[in-house]
């Protein structure tokens, strides 16, 4: 029997400057297995191909034949026809970082046209620099070139996602068929053109498709009705992040005319299984996760006999077959911590499945993304993250948790220390007192940049109800520990929460300000409540004192749910100010405004106190005594120790400081050897115990004690002793 070929695809589009995870999460699971699989990032290559020479001649050709209905905005762009295409390229290859000594060329009155994008934009800060500056040019440069795409061509394209109003309001399968009826677009047409070119490459005997979010939904269908139409019965199985929320209760037979098999939840032993079972090996009726249609129904199978596999046992992420050199930065802003999101490459990771609180009610906590928790051995982690250095030459990571534990934080924060592994990288947690200054400390030693977290409602009633276990004091106090330890932060917000006021809404956006104007927040972003199919209040909406309007389920999606709040009160103008706030608040703007002043209706006074912040840090409690059940762990280099006849010299050296100490020679010994113990070693080793350092300390218990207080222990703990 032939061997399988595989070939996994990410249909446009997700993001430009570094591939979206999931085919290189099975590529590489699927060769850990003996598998040939082979992956394809579709969206990139088909933005590449519309931002190119020929490509943007097409573009304007197509524009001619219709200028009698063009906009005046995409009149006054033809004009400037031949620039855009001369400096198409130029930018193109600028923003993949392949010629960057055009910065300052790319800046220069006149050499860019500027469109609509370019208008209202503030002049740059000094402190900007020309390559920053550059790159925005050139992304504003892409952007009105897209406007101009999705205004007069296609409206399904944009910089980001492809068609996803069809994805996002996919009750019924009746929108997707009639989008699918419809003649190829140009854009289209160059989608089929990369996926052809990477099929006679392959001969797949199995094509996946990833459709990770609603933007991906239509190109996959539109991948998936071309083959059905040259090779009819070769299989094709969709799976991937919006599938798992949305296509839960699939039950419209229509859609298998397009794809064959709809995997649920991790891939892994879903699609090894039905390999299997193409292979011969297992029956239709045995496949695990999978939905099919037989006999015009849809018929779901799931083996409980098959389990999934460990996060010991999926191998490891594979960015072969991807060129990640073609990658864009788009940066539409130069805020430090947006830009991590679409700039540069990110080797993606994770550090444990699931989440480990899974009680917010508003999150899908029962579904298995969520409900089931393992941690990657941290060993385990090791090797992936020295697998993809040596693989892609990138000593960058984002690490795509639920919420990455703190427990396995350290864990891996020591294991990157003793290996001297130099890296960066980023992840998603929760604001939760277990992130220590200490502990943020040492994850910023081992390369952490920056996190992310959900504080939601700033409103500790709102949090409470939501189940979500912090408080908003507590995330205050958690962002000071990573301000502190030069590690950025992002929270993610909500308003029009249940139940929720608008002086409840203003009072969130009055605490954020002064999170953000005191530095603890370096970005953020209001979401508008949604209530989804799957979470807590979804299932028992009533319980929360909502009502469900709609959109009926018909067959196809269902998550995102309409509903009536009977306690609440959010208008729709809310979230306009909330943005426009924002907005200028992470540009430093507008933070000593009265919060009322960015909307557009008269709303309550706040009822925080403006000193709420200040107060608050004022009288955190300094935690520089050791706990019984933490270790001392050293940050600094190391110790030079010249001794006298009496007292010894200690220079200690940290990452940010250098301080000297004059100690008598006993306790001098005694803390070198503390230091030299609490080294990060590239051998196994046990940090020493608070038990350990007072049991060998020259002195009885209370000088221990006493030694704490001075001030030459504060000089130790501040250059780097941390106890994690």
């Amino acid at each position: 029997m032939t061997s399988p070929r595989i070939l996994l695809a990410i249909p446009p589009l997700t993001q430009l400057n570094t591939p979206y995870p999931s085919t290189a999460y099975l590529t590489g699971f699927l060769q850990s297995r003996g598998i040939h699989a082979e992956q394809a990032d579709l969206g990139i290559e088909m933005v590449l191909r519309l931002f190119s020479h020929d490509g943007l001649q097409d573009i304007f050709r197509q524009l001619r034949n219709h200028q009698s209905d063009l906009p005046q905005e995409a009149l006054a762009m033809m004009r400037a026809e031949e620039t855009y295409v001369d400096m198409i390229g130029p930018v193109i290859s600028f923003l993949q970082g392949k010629t960057p000594r055009i910065a300052s060329h790319l800046t220069r009155p006149g050499v860019l046209p500027q469109g609509p994008r370019f208008r209202g934009r503030k002049k740059f800060r000094s402190s900007v620099s020309i390559d920053d500056r550059a790159k925005q040019w050139a992304t504003f440069f892409l952007e009105d070139l897209a406007d101009l795409v999705q205004a007069t061509i296609t409206p399904h394209f944009a910089l980001s996602r492809y068609a996803d109003h069809i994805g996002r309001s996919a009750s019924s399968f009746d929108q997707i068929a009639s989008a699918l009826a419809e003649p190829l677009g140009l854009t289209d047409q160059w989608l089929l053109d990369a996926f052809w070119i990477h099929f006679e490459r392959v001969n797949p005997s199995l094509i996946g498709l990833s459709i990770p979010f609603p933007g991906n939904l239509y190109g996959a269908f539109r991948i998936a009705k071309a083959l059905k139409q040259r090779h009819q019965d070769l299989p094709i199985v969709i799976g991937g992040g919006y599938v798992n929320t949305e296509l839960r209760r699939v039950t419209d037979p229509r859609v298998f005319d397009y794809v064959d098999f709809i995997t649920l939840d991790n891939g892994e032993r879903p699609l090894l299984s039905l390999i299997e079972h193409l292979s011969g090996s297992r029956t239709r009726q045995s496949l695990c996760r999978t939905m099919y249609r037989e006999k015009n129904r849809v018929v779901y199978a799931d083996d409980p006999s098959s389990a999934d596999f460990t996060m010991n046992d999926i191998g490891c992420p594979t960015y072969q077959g991807l060129a990640l050199d073609r990658y864009l930065t788009i940066l539409d802003s130069t805020n430090p911590m947006h830009r991590l999101w679409s700039e540069g490459h990110w080797n993606k990771l994770t550090v444990a499945h699931g989440c480990y609180w899974k009680q917010c009610t508003f999150c899908d906590v029962g579904l298995n993304y969520i409900s089931r928790y393992e941690m990657t051995p941290t060993e385990r982690l090791i090797q992936q993250i020295e697998q993809l250095i040596a693989e892609t030459s990138h000593r960058s990571f984002h690490f795509v948790d639920e919420a990455a534990p703190p427990a396995a934080l350290k864990s891996l924060a020591l294991a990157l220390l003793e290996r001297r592994i130099a890296m960066t990288w980023w992840g998603n947690i929760r604001f939760e007192t277990a992130f220590s200054p200490d502990l943020c400390r040492l994850l910023s030693a081992s390369g952490c940049i920056a996190v992310t977290a959900g504080l939601e409602a700033a409103s500790d009633r709102l949090l409470d109800d939501m189940k979500k276990g912090i408080t908003v004091d507590q995330t205050a106090l958690v962002a000071a520990g990573f301000k502190e330890a030069g590690i950025l932060v992002h929270a993610y917000l909500m308003y029009g929460c249940p139940s929720e006021t608008i002086q409840e809404t203003i009072d969130s956006l009055e605490r954020v300000r002064q999170l953000v104007a005191a530095d603890l927040l370096q970005s953020a972003f209001w979401h508008r409540f949604t209530v989804t199919a799957h979470s807590p209040i979804g299932l028992n909406p009533s319980a929360h004192g909502l009502r469900i309007l709609g959109p009926t389920f018909q067959g196809f999606a269902e998550n995102d749910l309409q509903h009536d709040d009977r306690c609440g009160e959010t208008p729709s103008w809310i979230g306009e100010g909330l943005r426009r706030s924002l907005l200028n608040y992470l540009e430093r703007r507008g933070l000593d405004l009265d919060v009322r002043q960015w909307f557009e209706y008269e709303v309550p006074r706040p009822q925080v106190p403006s000193t709420w912040l200040t107060q608050l840090l004022r009288h955190q409690a300094i935690d520089n005594q050791p706990h019984a059940e933490r270790r001392f762990v050293w940050l600094g280099k190391e110790v030079i120790h010249e001794s006298g006849k009496k007292q010894s010299r200690l220079v200690l050296q940290g990452r940010l400081k250098k301080q000297t100490l004059v100690l008598s020679q006993p306790e001098a010994r005694w803390l070198h050897q503390l230091i030299n113990d609490a080294t990060p070693q590239r051998t196994s080793q046990a940090y020493p115990h608070i038990r350990e350092a007072a049991g060998s300390f020259p002195g009885t218990e209370q000088d221990f004690s006493s030694f704490l207080t001075t001030n030459s222990w504060e000089k130790i703990r501040s250059t780097g002793l941390v106890m994690v």
